[in-house]
């Protein structure tokens, strides 16, 4: 494996779990008052947009951590929604 194949996949691992600490509060505190949704929906169309590239490119890292990333952060999206106090 080349040095810049494994650079590739270590910031694809680091970015796709960086959403996991945050849902996993909102989970178990069921607090999201000091979560911006924006941030997420905009996170959220970023990595899915970043997934169609990498199906376009046939470049299967790219298509595995991006679209675990649209899982994650549309799963905080879910979690916001369903949270937020009306």
């Amino acid at each position: 494996m080349r040095m810049e194949e494994l650079i590739g996949i270590l910031a694809g691992i680091f970015t796709t779990i960086a959403a996991v600490p945050q849902i996993y509060r909102a989970w178990k505190t069921k607090k999201i008052e000091d979560v911006s949704p924006k941030m997420f929906l905009i996170l959220t169309i970023g990595v899915l947009l970043w997934t169609v590239y990498g199906i376009m490119k046939k470049d299967v890292p790219i298509i595995l951590t991006n679209g675990i990333s649209t899982l994650l952060n549309s799963t905080m999206l879910f979690l916001i929604l369903k949270f937020r106090k009306k």
